[in-house]
């Protein structure tokens, strides 16, 4: 085992530790200040429960990171935007701030990583016959790569262990093939990868159902805003080195992120056609489809971590059919996804309205 490796793991265990370790006393001071998340019509946990979990993962994070890890190649940068937007979710989960104000704090936290480290989506690779894109369209369409997943993970953040566990999941393969083959420019991000999954571990000790904590917007906005990362240099990783899936990596990235980004565009969607704001809260979520056909919550969020698995090695293994058919696929059987859920949705509540009467 080399010294990479051993590094790499002590980062992990560090902040699992880490988190581990501090989430009783954040759900101990929770209480005692009454910073507790109350039942609503939309959630579904039934008791005050404390929503700073967050607090303990970028704890977690962030001192690993900074121990073990050699800020350089983006990563120095990606520590202040995770600054900022810890922050901003910090702010929100104590005295809830306007998605006006979130907004503004992704793009501080987007404009730093940007325009200091330069990360951005250099290329398609070929998908439409686009390659290198100019600057201005690279960094439009960069901001809405990470806005998008960052609030495509704080979304899906609606069940014990939900978010968590996605995230681990994306987390875990992108940070394998950073660790396989990101050589000097791209290796470091294997170091954030393990540390946000040492994190994220320790803090779903106590998140797993029956919750006696949640991540909050503190950690759901950190979060979704390092996995926006990751799978930005995760792309740039195929179109500058040829590995680990050269220029197909672009579709490779969307079924890696297939559970949260089809979740997010599927309630824009439904959300829309009503008349209603995108970010209008409502109980649309596929997890919520899921559960309203028996399922428990841990089943839903096994079931939910299974699907995404299973798409992540189906990309995998047929990376070889190249971009537009991936993702011709991931679009069909999304839209199959979609209606089943739908039809199920329109069948239960004509039993329920026919029980009733």
């Amino acid at each position: 085992m080399n010294h990479f490796s051993i590094y790499l793991g002590l980062a992990g265990l560090w902040a699992l530790l880490v988190a581990m370790f501090a989430v009783p006393s954040i759900v101990h001071i929770a209480h005692l200040k009454n910073l507790l998340d109350a039942p609503n019509g939309r959630t579904v946990h039934q008791s005050l429960t404390p929503r700073l979990g967050g607090v303990a993962v970028f704890a977690g994070f962030m001192s690993a990171l900074t121990i073990f890890a050699p800020l350089t190649n983006g990563v120095k940068e990606l520590l202040a935007g995770c600054i900022i937007l810890f922050f901003v979710g910090l702010k929100d989960d104590l005295v809830t701030i306007s998605v006006a104000k979130k907004f503004v704090g992704q793009l501080l936290a987007t404009g730093v990583v940007m325009i200091m480290a330069d990360v951005r989506v250099t290329s398609f690779q070929g998908i439409l016959g686009i390659y290198i894109l100019p600057v201005g369209v690279s960094y439009a369409f960069t901001f809405v790569m990470i806005v998008g997943v960052t609030n495509a993970i704080n979304l899906i953040d609606g069940l014990d262990g939900l978010a968590g566990t996605i995230v681990l999941i994306l987390t875990g393969t992108f940070g394998y093939y950073f660790y396989r083959y990101g050589g000097a420019a791209f290796s470091n991000y294997a170091f954030v990868a393990a540390c946000l999954m040492g994190g994220m571990l320790g803090f779903l000790r106590y998140n797993f159902h029956k919750a006696s904590v949640f991540m909050g917007d503190t950690g759901s906005l950190v979060c979704g805003f390092i996995v926006s990362i990751l799978a930005i240099e995760f792309i740039e990783l195929g179109g500058r080195t040829g590995q680990p899936f050269g220029n197909v990596a672009p579709a490779v990235t969307l079924g890696v992120l297939f559970v949260p980004l089809f979740d997010t565009l599927r309630v824009f969607i439904l959300r829309m056609a009503a008349g209603h704001s995108p970010f209008s809260p409502d109980k649309n979520h596929v997890h919520h489809r899921i559960m309203a056909m028996g399922f428990s919550q841990i089943s839903t969020v096994l079931l939910l971590g299974l699907l995404n698995i299973v798409v992540i090695l189906f990309v995998i293994n047929f990376y070889f059919l190249g971009n537009l058919p991936l993702i011709g696929i991931l679009v069909v059987f999304s839209v199959l996804l979609s209606v089943f859920l739908g039809v199920y949705q329109s069948r239960a509540a004509r039993r329920q309205v026919a029980a009733s009467s």
